[in-house]
C-alpha cells in the first residue's frame, strides 16, 4: 500500500518555521534581494523583494533542500553525526562542497541570473548570510547560509524577470 504525500502547505509552513527557528526572518532574505537588484530597478520596494522571497519559498524543491540542509545543521549542533561527517560539517570545512551542492541545486530552476548571483552571494557573505556564516548564535549553520543565498538569488532572479516582463507589456 502506497503511503499517503505530505500536503504542499505542511511543507511550506514547516520550512517557514525552521527558517524563523533558526534566527532567519523573510525580511532578512528581502533586504538582500533588494541590494541585488535596486542598481537594475530603480522603482524597486521592499515589499516586492519580500513577495519575491515568500514566493520562491513555495517551491517545493527549495523546500525539500531546506529541510534536508537544516535536519544535517541540527544533527551536527547535536552531535549525532556520525565521524569524520559530524567534524566535517561542524567545522563547515572549506573543501566540503555538499551544501553548496545542494544549494546551486535549488538555484538551477530560476536561471543564470540566479547561478551568478548565488555564486556572489556565497563568496560576498552579505547581510544574514555572513551572520550564518560565523556561527553567531551558536548554531552550526554549513548549509543554512547557502540555502539562504539560494533563496535570496532565486527572488532576486523572480524580481529581475518579471519586473523586465512588466516593462514589455508596457511597451506595448
Amino acid at each position: 500500500m502506497k503511503e499517503k504525500f505530505v500536503p504542499s502547505r505542511v511543507i511550506y509552513e514547516k520550512t517557514k518555521q525552521l527558517l524563523l527557528e533558526r534566527g532567519v526572518q523573510i525580511i532578512d532574505i528581502a533586504k538582500i534581494v533588494y541590494l541585488m537588484q535596486a542598481p537594475y530597478q530603480k522603482n524597486l520596494t521592499i515589499d516586492s523583494c519580500i513577495e519575491s522571497v515568500e514566493a520562491v519559498l513555495e517551491k517545493r524543491e527549495l523546500q525539500h533542500a531546506i529541510l534536508v540542509g537544516v535536519e544535517l545543521d541540527k544533527l551536527a549542533e547535536e552531535g549525532k553525526l556520525s565521524e569524520p561527517l559530524q567534524t566535517i560539517i561542524r567545522q563547515d570545512e572549506g573543501l566540503f562542497g555538499v551544501d553548496e551542492t545542494i544549494a546551486i541545486g535549488a538555484v538551477l530552476s530560476y536561471g543564470s541570473i540566479a547561478a551568478t548571483t548565488f555564486g556572489h552571494l556565497d563568496k560576498a557573505k552579505i547581510g544574514i548570510i555572513k551572520h550564518l556564516d560565523n556561527g553567531e548564535g551558536g548554531h552550526v549553520n554549513t548549509f543554512l547560509d547557502d540555502l539562504v543565498a539560494s533563496i535570496a538569488a532565486n527572488a532576486s532572479s523572480r524580481l529581475a524577470h518579471r519586473i523586465r516582463d512588466l516593462e514589455e507589456l508596457n511597451d506595448n
